[in-house]
């Protein structure tokens, strides 16, 4: 029999208010033997790692455009919090690329600090939204943060927020503490570089309280969150252009006239040039394929290699790349490695089903979180190339798509599915069915272990109802059974699989958008 072995814990004094009785101060004795202590560590460590999830859904708050003066004070708050924090300094000694956008802003982000990784420099990568847990969005070389050292600087901040702050300055907004505990993060973890995606905009995010970035970087910009933005592309480019910053390099990618002329009166105020680069050449990757698929990655490529190349030489490594401006030339071998090998869950992303009674290959599932218009466009693009792809590797093969989908109210599907149905059937592809679901998710469940709640017994299925309207008056006619709405996702891919099992003969290649939740709650339901 193991010994018993009697401990004490101590919890910090005093507490901070708002947090759970279980972490008031108090030193208890317990008696627990050898072998249950491993558990009982683990179990702490769970507890805690929830309750810290539960603290930061507490800061999640609506969205809603505000007047000018109000951004400006909320942004303002950011720098007092940096001096809470102590963190003015660590922060300013950060090298740090940033980086805003419409769409391809995450793609850009991970290319670079891919490549960056494959040079051997220690990374870190803040990126949002997260998919299934909120730990995604603090990497640090290249791997999400542990949940021991999430938890460990996430009370660091907590706490000493929540003493400092008071009714003037309040505890900052859900997105705002992620920005925080990412500096204090990456500043802890002493990394030599940080690739940094903006929120949301540019001037007013929170990200922006970094004044000296090594290098700036706008991808394509397009309309979206226009309740915040504003209605113009002028005044979206005009908000996405805030990151500029005097004496700094900057780049971005084509754009329209309108946006680009909004980029350039920014750069031209603050006496910096802006340069524009062009798609990368596949053809300098040697025969291998982007780590991101879809034709639009090699805009967002470029834009890496050059926002690459312009730290090391801002930072003192120039001597590590030689390319031009123009990418011209072979490419070193780190840009290939890291270009070739990114990776970004829910994007463009195809993942082979599995069940005892499918044939292996024949349930296909293709994730994009695409919910802008601009984004829509790329993932129907994406999505029917890869399955003409597979047309031509198998042509006798009987192949039917089905379409898995739901987007947030605040969307316009008018917008989103008639370009997914005439780009999809442009391109010869036609749904043979599509799904409409809600998302599993709840908007305040951040960590990956939290299961999904329990179906209730009545869902409110009046927004999957309109979605399936706006696609039936695509097809004109003879709609027949083309579309159904589902009470829930694992009722949809429970009806996929049965049909799968029941057609053997038939390959069925499922796409999922619409919603980035939707997708992260497709990925966790198939990891279960």
């Amino acid at each position: 029999m193991l010994p018993s072995i009697t401990f004490y814990r101590t919890f910090p004094f005093p507490p901070p208010p708002h947090r759970s009785s279980n972490r008031f101060p108090f030193c208890r004795s317990i008696s627990v033997s050898a072998a249950s202590m491993a558990l009982s560590g683990s179990l702490t460590k769970r507890s805690s790692y929830e309750e810290a999830v539960s603290s930061l859904s507490s800061l999640i708050t609506s969205r809603t455009r505000t007047d000018a003066s109000s951004l400006t004070e909320q942004f303002n708050w950011m720098f007092h919090y940096i001096k809470m924090l102590d963190l003015d300094g660590p922060v300013s000694q950060l090298k740090v690329i940033h980086v805003a956008g419409t769409k391809g802003k995450g793609s850009t982000c991970t290319f670079t600090e891919s490549i960056l990784r494959c040079y051997g420099f220690r990374t870190g990568l803040f990126t949002s939204p997260h998919l299934m847990d909120v730990r995604e969005r603090f990497r640090i070389d290249g791997l999400e943060i542990s949940e021991e050292k999430f938890v460990k600087y996430f009370w660091w901040c907590w706490d000493r927020l929540q003493e400092k702050t008071d009714d003037k300055i309040p505890m900052p907004t859900y997105f705002r503490f992620l920005a925080l505990l990412a500096f204090k993060i990456f500043s802890a973890e002493q990394v030599d570089v940080v690739v940094l995606e903006v929120g949301l905009g540019g001037k007013y995010d929170a990200t922006n309280v970094v004044e000296t970035p090594v290098v700036c970087g706008i991808s394509s910009l397009g309309y979206d969150h226009m309740d915040v933005l504003g209605n113009t592309l002028t005044e979206i480019a005009g908000e996405k252009a805030g990151i500029f910053k005097k004496g700094v390099a900057a780049y971005t990618v084509p754009q329209p006239d309108e946006a680009m002329s909004a980029l350039e009166h920014r750069a031209s105020e603050l006496g910096i040039s802006l340069e524009v680069v062009q798609p990368l050449d596949a053809a300098l990757l040697n025969g291998q394929p982007l780590g991101l698929q879809g034709d639009h990655q090699f805009i967002n490529a470029a834009l890496a290699i050059a926002l690459v190349r312009t730290w090391l030489q801002k930072t003192g490594h120039g001597d590590l790349i030689s390319l031009d401006s123009s990418n011209n030339g072979p490419l070193p071998e780190q840009v290939i490695r890291g270009l070739t090998t990114a990776s970004l869950q829910g994007r463009a992303q195809i993942v082979h089903l599995q069940d005892d009674n499918i044939t292996p290959g024949d349930l296909m599932l293709y994730l994009d979180g695409a919910h802008s218009p601009e984004s829509m466009e790329m993932c129907a693009r994406w999505f029917s190339q890869a399955i003409n792809d597979e047309k031509q590797q198998q042509p006798l093969k009987d192949c039917r798509q089905i379409l898995v989908f739901n987007c947030m109210s605040v969307r316009d599907p008018e917008l989103l599915l008639p370009r997914l149905f005439n780009i999809c059937a442009h391109q010869g592809v036609q749904f043979s069915k599509a799904i409409f679901v809600p998302n599993q998710s709840q908007f305040n469940k951040l960590g990956s272990s939290t299961a999904p709640p329990p179906q209730p017994q009545q869902v409110d299925l009046t927004w999957q109802l309109t979605l399936q309207r706006v696609w039936d008056k695509l097809l004109q006619s003879d709609k027949g059974e083309r579309s159904s709405v589902f009470g829930s996702l694992p009722e949809a891919v429970n009806w996929i699989k049965e049909t799968a099992r029941q057609n053997k003969s038939t390959r069925f290649q499922v796409l999922v958008t619409g919603s980035l939740h939707l997708v992260g709650d497709m990925i966790r339901l198939i990891k279960k």
